[in-house]
């Protein structure tokens, strides 16, 4: 199931997309959105009526986290080798503030604190209710489902400040969507799901979930034994080699199978 958040001008709405997706990832000429009561983390799948055809509402970030978004770093090894790092012998975590989230067709702010912004392209795991100390084994209990994320990242701002908070903390720094896919199993990426990141549509990341040095279950679980994770609170699980600069007037689409594509531009932020 595809869960979306939406707009047509009015407050935002919850609604499940229906249709298949062709090769790209995008949704085809049948695909309809049918509405939801309220939010399905807090009041669970109820349908409704009303159905809306997609190319009358605008997309939104598919989940706000109430929260937190926890990112992963160096989780695969060949992106830690071309940056110049180890990989970490257990889970190396940051976090991002909820405000950096923004959706599918929202732009990517450029800061003029940077010279160096850059994209990576992951995938994300949505939490569906509130845990601690979760066994990998029973990661499956806790995820309400998966989109994709681009963890904006200022470079320079990272090396020079010798850790993450700024460099992938500011306001746009979090794209997330276009959907939740809620109906998959996180071994599922243990088998390999593609992802590709494209800049002004030429590839420039193209990796697979297989390569994360710790999986899905394992994530949930190391960080579930640091901090409550909330309903909402998102999980990004890495990025696969290719991570580059985006300028001003940049396109940045991310697919990754199964899952669809987050397509963002860059703007110079005021």
């Amino acid at each position: 199931m595809r869960i979306v958040r939406f707009t047509t001008g009015e407050e935002p709405s919850y609604g499940v997309l229906t249709g298949d997706l062709d090769e790209y990832g995008q949704p085809g000429d049948d695909a309809a959105i049918v509405g939801l009561v309220g939010d399905p983390l807090y009041q669970g799948i109820k349908l409704l009526e009303k159905e809306y055809r997609l190319e009358d509402v605008r997309l939104l970030a598919p989940v706000l986290p109430r929260s937190k978004v926890v990112g992963i770093g160096r989780n695969y090894a060949a992106h830690a080798a071309e940056l110049g790092n180890d990989v970490p012998d257990e889970p190396l975590m940051f976090l991002k503030p909820n405000t950096s989230v923004v959706g599918p067709g929202d732009t990517i702010l450029y800061p003029r604190q940077t010279q160096d912004l850059h994209y990576e392209g992951e995938l994300a795991v949505v939490i569906g209710r509130i845990c601690r100390d979760v066994p990998a084994e029973q990661a499956t209990d806790v995820i309400h489902g998966y989109t994709i994320a681009n963890d904006v990242t200022a470079r320079d701002l990272q090396r020079s400040d010798g850790q993450f908070t700024r460099a992938k903390g500011f306001d746009t720094f979090c794209p997330l969507g276009p959907w939740i896919e809620t109906d998959l199993d996180p071994h599922d990426f243990n088998e390999g799901r593609r992802v590709q990141t494209f800049l002004n549509g030429d590839v420039v990341q193209d990796g697979t979930t297989a390569d994360m040095v710790f999986d899905v279950p394992a994530l949930v679980a190391h960080v579930s034994s640091v901090m409550t994770l909330l309903p909402g609170d998102v999980i990004l699980t890495g990025t696969p080699e290719g991570v580059g600069p985006m300028q001003v007037g940049d396109e940045v689409e991310i697919s990754i199978e199964g899952l669809g594509t987050l397509t963002n531009k860059v703007e110079a932020r005021s």
